[in-house]
């Protein structure tokens, strides 16, 4: 382990990458940089100027859908706040006319006076203006987020399995979850961006008044800036694409060094020194990246500057020429002075503002790409309703392969098999058989490929899949260790309902959750160290705890997949008793396991190899065949526990 560790960081550049992310992750994380490409990423920079109108469109789209009354404040006050400084800038002007106008100079302050007065009142309601746009845009931003984060959930909860687990969906759902926080920011951006619009569009008329020249070269001035800023927006979105794996694999030692639940191998193993030396090496190949940015964003923000420093020097001329060819008076001197000055700084915070923009309106960008694709993989709803009470469910000529990239074969092949209800039926093999995979298609978490599952000469192809679901409650090996509360554990699988105490209780009662009154605040209690007052459960109680939860659910059919593999013997057996019981009371039991002694009260059982079916039976059935599958995994694993004669 420690020499792996110094060659991890001894190593640098592109071995260095390849040391660390070969050998903890079986090869490189970087996505090609063709597949980081958007509708907005393929924008060039004037056509990236011109989308200028479709972003602000697509920002105030979001808020108006948020909070419709905010957006019509914020336009009126910045609209107001524009109209404001214009008057503001012609009173300038006119009281710089009446200041250089001939006659004596008290004369001249008197006539200045009405065009002072107008400035000032122009002023005040320009802050008033301002004031009145933060009132209303301070909290669009936060509704936009709230908005479109649900929109984000909402969409990831209701696909299919299948896309979940398929590598390019589940990379654009990880890029588009910062989408939501990327509205909430370009609402702020999109304030300022109108902001200044509304503003370079005051000053730009006042320098059409004075001479329309001027304000060409105040819009060519902006020019260099805008080419390097959306320049740059392009090549982070670009790295930030591109990287993405990557940095989540760096996150993932670090959740690794900090989880609770591997802790105690950390330090037993010395494990800590090894992930961090691989830590440190992707966090160096990741910040020569950010380098290799900032090169990139120094240079053409040098040349930006040089080509805007060429602008201000032809400004300057132009402003002569002007003055030497009589067509700008001095009075107008002053003014084009004062507005070039502040339309350069409304141009230079305006490009600014673009550049945040562009970049932020990428990830929405990504955020509507997935709400977009994803209407492609929702689980369907409607459909017809499926026989209740049932007496049988019936796969016929089942195959189903999973759809990752390099799947060897089907999961299950040609399947057929007869699943009576208000009896325990077991599938049983060794790992890899097909077993869950059969239970995940049986509850609709899947589709087959080819094949029909019948319920009473029903198809659940065209089931109402939301009606499916609730037919079945669920207990896997590896079940959701929710951080939240005993109680909500337990009563998150019925949400759709009131809580009913009774039914809690009898539910910890039948998973023989007896510790809850253990705990510190009993069902209050916070089953997460991540917050204060919370504890942490065994593996045993955890399971008790998602068995407790399925009997809360209280379905027609309960799934059990290896339901005591964390429990005791005593445990074990108690489970067991209680599986029978509601077998006996009409509660159809699917229970999935490799292990025979988990079987034995099983009414069926169907035994499943290499993803086909190969015997069915009942327990004494199957036993009396000296050459079957069943037979052979029973006594393999009786002998453990015979004891020789000695």
């Amino acid at each position: 382990m420690k020499r792996t560790n110094r060659r991890a960081q001894a190593t640098t550049g592109d071995e260095q990458k390849s040391a660390s992310e070969k050998e903890l992750f079986g090869g490189r994380l970087l996505y090609r940089t063709t597949e980081a490409h958007d509708a907005w990423f393929k924008l060039g920079v004037v056509r990236s100027l011109a989308a200028l109108p479709l972003l602000l469109r697509l920002a105030v789209g979001l808020a108006w859908e948020a909070d419709r009354k905010a957006v019509v404040a914020v336009v009126a006050a910045e609209l107001g706040g524009s109209i404001a400084r214009v008057i503001g800038l012609l009173a300038l002007n006119a009281a710089l006319t009446a200041l250089l106008a001939g006659g004596e100079m008290p004369e001249r302050l008197r006539a200045m006076v009405p065009a002072v007065t107008l400035v000032v009142i122009a002023s005040a309601a320009a802050a008033l203006s301002n004031a009145v746009s933060t009132r209303f845009s301070g909290p669009l931003g936060p509704r936009v987020e709230r908005l479109v984060r649900q929109k984000y959930l909402e969409r990831s909860c209701r696909v299919e399995m299948a896309a979940i687990e398929n590598h390019d969906f589940h990379r654009l759902l990880e890029s588009a979850r910062f989408g939501a926080s990327s509205a909430s920011r370009m609402m702020d951006q999109s304030v300022l961006v109108l902001t200044s619009l509304l503003s370079l569009i005051a000053m730009t008329g006042v320098l059409i008044h004075l001479h329309w020249l001027l304000s060409v070269m105040l819009v060519v001035m902006v020019l260099p800036s805008a080419w390097a800023g959306l320049t740059t927006a392009r090549h982070r979105y670009e790295s930030y694409q591109r990287w993405l794996q990557h940095d989540r694999a760096a996150d993932l030692l670090c959740d690794l060094l900090t989880d609770a639940d591997a802790a105690a191998e950390i330090r037993v193993h010395d494990v800590g020194p090894f992930l961090l030396g691989h830590h440190a090496s992707l966090a160096k190949v990741a910040e020569a990246e950010q380098d290799r940015l900032a090169r990139v964003s120094a240079k053409l923000q040098l040349t930006a500057a040089a080509l805007t420093g060429l602008m201000t020097v032809a400004i300057c001329a132009v402003l002569a020429g002007l003055l030497w060819t009589s067509a700008l008076a001095l009075a107008g001197l002053g003014t084009a002075v004062i507005a070039i000055r502040q339309g350069a700084g409304t141009l230079t915070g305006l490009v600014s503002q673009v550049n945040l923009l562009y970049r932020e309106s990428l990830h929405v960008a990504d955020l509507r790409r997935l709400l977009r694709e994803s209407a492609n993989h929702l689980i369907p709803v409607g459909g017809h309703r499926l026989p209740a009470p049932v007496s049988e469910i019936r796969l016929e000529n089942i195959t189903f392969t999973y759809p990752e990239v390099g799947q060897s074969g089907p999961a299950l092949q040609d399947v057929s098999l007869v699943i009576p209800t208000g009896q325990i039926v077991a599938l049983v093999g060794e790992n890899g058989s097909g077993k869950s995979t059969l239970a995940k298609l049986l509850c609709g978490l899947y589709l087959p490929d080819s094949g029909r599952i019948v319920w009473d000469g029903v198809d659940a192809a065209g089931a109402d899949r939301a009606h499916l679901f609730r037919r079945f409650g669920l207990v896997q090996q590896d079940h959701v260790r929710w951080p939240l509360t005993a109680r909500t554990n337990v009563i998150i699988s019925r949400s759709d309902m009131p809580v009913s105490e009774s039914r809690l209780a009898a539910a910890a009662e039948r998973a023989g959750a007896d510790f809850i009154k253990d705990l510190p605040h009993g069902w209050q209690t916070l089953l997460t160290r991540t917050f204060r007052r919370g504890v942490q459960l065994s593996g045993g109680q955890w399971q008790r705890l998602g068995i407790a939860r399925a009997h809360y659910r209280d379905a027609d059919i309960l799934i059990v997949d290896e339901p005591t593999a964390a429990l005791d013997a005593k445990a074990e057996e108690r489970v067991f008793e209680q599986i029978r019981a509601l077998a006996d009371s009409g509660q159809t039991i699917l229970l999935i396991t490799h292990r025979m002694s988990s079987v034995r009260h099983a009414d069926l059982i169907h035994v499943l190899h290499e993803g086909r079916l190969i015997e069915s039976g009942n327990p004494e059935q199957l036993l009396a065949d000296p050459t079957g599958h069943y037979r052979a995994l029973y006594e393999i694993q009786a002998s453990r526990y015979r004891v020789p004669i000695t």
